[in-house]
């Protein structure tokens, strides 16, 4: 396999069009959602589902480390080397190589090499949020077997820079707010803040969203897009929805509300070729979060500095 080792210019985000590499997004989601699943399984549940996602870092995203038994397991994508690193507590570690390859050989080379490291976990094989049709249980997915080493690098590489971005933007709010994670079964990375108080619970929710929006909030991120939506795009929406939100006038002037989403957003393109993209991603993040929290009536005083 030839290693992909891309020289990125961070003062210049790669291009990285949905079309391009829709069918490499769509067999990583999965990749990442075998990953999760053992995350899910192995880590005590914390508020709002916050023991599930996957982290960024300087390689790529990890599960951070999860109790095993008398110690830890840790598994995590290297999108520079193009591996699956899989190391315990105890000194061993296994590696897989990130190739073209079905979903179903992933998972079962995931899962043969946590057992032979002594580290034996059932999961839950059917993907979580995508449309039913999409739903092939892991170990029966033949179909979704796509792997463009750029891409994935390219993806990675904005991830980095979202991440930053969106720690900055989270460091002046002294209320409850979530570290910046990935969540493997959206595919997106989010940061979001809570005004304190609980919210009414959502008609019709099941377990996994009572949970995740039991209180009021105000989130934001950075999503590759979709079939509904196929252009990469940067997100911010709050739960409950306070009257007049989607009707507010946010910055910068490429925004816009999509009533279908319930989401401001503004497209991965526009802040790119901005001329100052972490000043234009900074101005939708604050302005969209100001709409909220006012239109909310949060304390404000008492939540930020």
């Amino acid at each position: 396999m030839t290693v992909t080792r891309a020289h990125f210019d961070p003062k210049n985000l790669p291009e990285l069009p949905y079309d391009s590499w829709k069918d490499t997004l769509a067999t990583l989601h999965r990749w990442t959602q075998v990953v999760g699943k053992v995350r899910l399984e192995l880590t005590p549940l914390v508020n709002h589902w916050w023991n599930v996602p996957l982290y960024v870092t300087a390689r790529g995203l990890t599960t951070s480390a999860m109790p095993y038994k008398n110690g830890d397991v840790e598994i995590w994508f290297d999108f520079i080397d193009h591996k699956l690193k899989i190391e315990t507590s105890d000194g061993k570690a296994a590696e897989l190589a990130l190739k073209p390859q079905s979903v179903a050989e992933f998972y079962r080379s995931v899962m043969t090499a946590l057992a032979d490291l002594g580290v034996h976990v059932k999961i839950w094989t059917t993907p979580c949020e995508l449309p039913p049709e999409q739903t092939i249980p892991f170990e029966k997915d033949e179909e979704h077997r796509s792997y463009d080493a750029e891409a994935a690098q390219k993806f990675w590489h904005i991830l980095v820079w979202a991440d930053d971005v969106l720690k900055e933007f989270r460091a002046p709010f002294l209320g409850k707010a979530s570290p910046v994670h990935f969540f493997w079964g959206s595919f997106d990375l989010a940061v979001t803040r809570f005004s304190g108080r609980r919210a009414p619970e959502r008609p019709g929710a099941d377990p996994v969203t009572r949970e995740a929006y039991s209180h009021e909030v105000s989130s934001a991120g950075f999503w590759p897009g979709d079939d509904r939506m196929t252009k990469p795009a940067f997100y911010s929406y709050a739960a409950p929805e306070p009257a007049g939100f989607a009707r507010q006038a946010v910055l910068p002037k490429a925004a816009f509300y999509n009533p279908e989403l319930k989401n401001f957003l503004l497209l991965y393109d526009d802040v790119r070729t901005a001329a100052s993209p972490r000043a234009t991603l900074m101005e939708f993040l604050q302005s969209t979060y100001d709409a909220a929290a006012n239109l909310g009536e949060w304390d404000r005083s008492a939540l930020e500095r």
